[in-house]
């Protein structure tokens, strides 16, 4: 069973070994996830997903990352790590920066509520791509 944890200094190779891994996410410098909400995914003693946001206003909070080891992808820890800061920290409007070509996550967290709300374009670099800006409302 994947148990969700707050992340610490101690899962910063890990969660850079995933970030790699997943070029659909955010190249963030993983050192910097210690100053925001930042959640680690565990299987066992493994490290097998993060997911950082950060409080943009009282009632607004921004993703800034979301990323799962391949070998763990589709089994439910995405949503695992999102239910769970949800049901901890999220209450109001949630934001999101998503590549245009990354299909597969716009339609995850299109099924998570997440409505598509406006386009940025070049947002990204290596390779330069619009970022659609997602959108989602808790209670």
């Amino acid at each position: 069973m994947t148990a969700i944890r707050r992340g610490g200094a101690d899962d910063l190779e890990a969660v850079a070994a995933i970030q790699q891994a997943s070029p659909g996410a955010a190249g963030w410098a993983v050192a910097d996830y210690l100053e925001q909400d930042f959640r680690v995914a565990m299987e066992g003693n493994r490290v097998v997903g993060f997911l950082v946001t950060r409080a943009v206003a009282a009632d607004e909070r921004e993703i800034l990352n979301l990323a799962v080891a391949p070998d763990f992808r589709r089994k439910g820890i995405a949503r695992a790590l999102l239910g769970r800061a949800f049901d901890d920290a999220f209450r109001g409007a949630v934001f999101l920066e998503v590549r245009e070509s990354n299909g597969v996550a716009r339609e995850f967290y299109k099924s998570l509520g997440f409505k598509e709300l406006s386009r940025r374009k070049e947002y990204y670099d290596s390779p330069t791509e619009t970022a659609i800006v997602m959108k989602f409302h808790s209670c």
